[in-house]
């Protein structure tokens, strides 16, 4: 009996990296070889495709793939009708969403997306930037960039429509942003109709929350500690990070052990907390998954 097959593409590029890290903490193990586009999986009911992240959302739309990891901006671009399944929150550069703007050169008289009344505008999203200049009301024109994007702002157009996440790429190439036309982060997107399937839509959702219990765990720790019985209430209540604590006896008489899992930005703070209400034997440990 043949195996059945979830057909998973993953996007090239600039998000492969993290995104393979990512999956590896779901529990899925992918190898990519310079000779085949098909990378090698741990798991013999999916299929991996390395599809650039442009192209994906219409791949899944027109069912080559059962689903996919793309960028919100795509899907919009390309006008795709697929499900979304979940948000995922990682980039190549931060966990901030990634964000299409408009930009100018810094010295540019143009103020506002209303300056570029019969301008000329290069973007790789072209769709994107003709529906936000048809909603502000304004003709220009918009023509497809290959890439070097903040180049051709200073020289072959009036503005660019550019992809950033932290800015400062923008500010090297000396250009200032004139608005925001859409905020992006990746989603798993499914076929419509692979999604009615109920062993592909199983195989999916498995997928999408171990994806999700992978990258919850990212920014947050475990803690252990033990502490006196009699001090236990005072550190409960002084700290609220430790709502949902699993508290357990030791065998030392009026001590007990207490665990509980919590953002990984506030340890520096809470540590010094613990150990003045009485805590002792504190251990911060990593997390691979969280599922709530």
């Amino acid at each position: 009996m043949s195996t059945k097959k979830l057909r998973f593409g993953l996007p090239k590029g600039s998000l492969q990296e993290a995104t393979i890290e990512k999956m590896a903490k779901a529990g899925f193990n992918i190898s990519v070889s310079s000779r085949s586009y098909i990378p090698y999986v741990d798991d013999d009911e999916m299929e991996i495709r390395l599809i650039r992240a442009q192209e994906i959302s219409r791949y899944v739309e027109h069912g080559y793939l059962d689903c996919g990891i793309t960028g919100h901006d795509w899907i919009v671009e390309n006008g795709s009708k697929v499900h979304e399944v979940g948000e995922f929150l990682f980039s190549k550069v931060s966990r901030r969403p990634a964000r299409w703007v408009l930009c100018v050169p810094e010295n540019s008289p143009v103020k506002s997306v209303k300056d570029l009344q019969g301008k000329r505008i290069a973007t790789e999203v072209v769709n994107l930037t003709k529906k936000y200049l048809k909603k502000n009301g304004v003709q220009a024109e918009v023509e497809f960039s290959w890439g070097a994007t903040e180049v051709k702002a200073h020289e072959l157009v009036d503005a660019i429509v550019e992809v950033t996440e932290t800015g400062s790429s923008l500010k090297a190439n000396k250009l200032r942003i004139v608005d925001e036309l859409l905020s992006s982060t990746p989603r798993l997107i499914a076929n419509t109709d692979s999604w009615k399937d109920s062993w592909k839509r199983k195989k999916i959702e498995t997928l999408a929350m171990l994806l999700k219990g992978a990258l919850d765990a990212e920014a947050k720790v475990g803690l252990k500690m033990n502490i006196a019985e009699k001090n236990l209430e005072s550190l409960l209540k002084s700290l609220p990070a430790l709502r949902n604590p699993t508290i357990s006896s030791l065998s030392l008489k009026g001590w007990v052990a207490v665990e509980t899992i919590i953002d990984e930005h506030v340890v520096r703070e809470l540590i010094p907390q613990l150990k003045a209400a009485g805590a002792e034997g504190i251990i911060e440990y990593p997390l691979n998954k969280v599922v709530y």
